[in-house]
């Protein structure tokens, strides 16, 4: 994908304002959507500039493309015509009218991106417009199978629902929460990997053991700690001939470790562990210039106005080519090498 503002997200020059193209869901992940619902019809309530429409109409018969703006819905209409789709019937009008209701009444999926305010500091299921609780009331008499996406870093505790919730990392990042209802409901917990489309689902796997630090560590997706899904990737990688352990986490990291290097989709990152130390930089220091350091990243709870401050500190001397990275957990501290893909 190119990289101007309108292509980070889309292969297409897409029409959009500033605000629809922010809440837009990017190309790939509205293809991965659009294949898990696939149907015969499917209604889109909220479509925005209509992102998700377009793969809905390259998966499904038919798909009703509902949004109250009016502006945000002409740019469906050019979105979906510079995609070449025209197996959309845009309605113009409130999904939580009764008759948006009456108009889409034969939809086999009813689908939403419930708009949420931008600046908002608490995610709450509350605060979606429309509320996914109004719509399950009004739509539930015409379909049981429904799907939402919710803004991915509420907590699990905020959703009482019986659905599954699958969480989806894009790159690396956490990118999508999405509650299917229903039928489409696989498991109560699961986890997406994209690009490729790797997947785990909760399960009555073991608890992933606890270990001691070996020769390599690994930054799980983050799809897949959001989804509390290391028990289940664990038991995933013991099936292939590998043993993993749980070493070390907190709210922002979570760090497995192994004597083998394992490859697997569901790890972001892996690293060779060069050495451990606790948290004093004269010790640290001498790790790095062992293993021949150019530049440091840290990888530890840090204030960011002391961030670059301590990395200078770390990097003052070095004459290696080597980028290596400090993880730091309490008073331990392990540097490591990313292993390339």
């Amino acid at each position: 994908m190119t990289r101007d503002k309108r292509t980070v997200k889309f292969t297409k020059q897409v029409f959009a304002d500033k605000e629809g193209l922010q809440l837009a869901t990017p190309e790939i992940v509205a293809r991965y959507i659009a294949k898990r619902l696939k149907t015969d019809i499917i209604a889109d309530l909220g479509c925005g500039i209509g992102g998700q429409v377009i793969f809905f109409a390259k998966e499904c018969r038919k798909v009703y493309a509902v949004e109250r703006n009016p502006e945000k819905l002409e740019y469906a209409k050019k979105n979906c015509e510079l995609y070449g789709v025209n197996n959309v019937e845009f309605i113009l009008g409130d999904a939580l009218s009764e008759g948006v209701r009456e108009r889409v009444s034969d939809a086999d999926i009813i689908f939403s991106d419930p708009a949420r305010p931008l600046s908002e500091k608490e995610r709450t299921l509350e605060n979606l417009e429309p509320p996914i609780t109004e719509i399950l009331r009004l739509y539930s008499g015409i379909t049981q199978q429904l799907a939402f996406h919710v803004p991915p870093q509420m907590p699990p505790e905020r959703i009482t629902l019986d659905c599954e919730r699958e969480y989806l990392s894009l790159n690396g990042q956490l990118n999508r929460l999405t509650l299917y209802f229903g039928a489409l409901k696989r498991c109560e917990r699961s986890a997406v990997v994209l690009p490729g489309e790797a997947q785990l689902c909760s399960s009555d796997a073991p608890a992933i053991k606890t270990g001691t630090l070996r020769e390599y560590i690994y930054e799980p997706e983050p799809s897949v700690v959001k989804a509390e899904l290391l028990n289940e990737l664990a038991q995933k990688i013991r099936e292939e001939g590998n043993e993993i352990f749980f070493y070390k986490g907190d709210e922002k990291r979570t760090l497995l470790t192994s004597s083998e290097l394992i490859a697997s989709p569901f790890f972001k990152d892996a690293y060779r562990v060069l050495g451990t130390t606790g948290r004093d930089i004269r010790k640290m220091k001498e790790i790095l210039r062992a293993e021949k350091a150019g530049k440091v990243v840290l990888r530890f709870d840090i204030e960011p106005e002391s961030y670059w401050d301590v990395r200078k500190r770390l990097e003052e001397g070095l004459r290696g080519e080597r980028t290596l990275h400090v993880f730091g957990f309490g008073d331990e501290v392990v540097v490591g090498e990313k292993v390339r893909k």
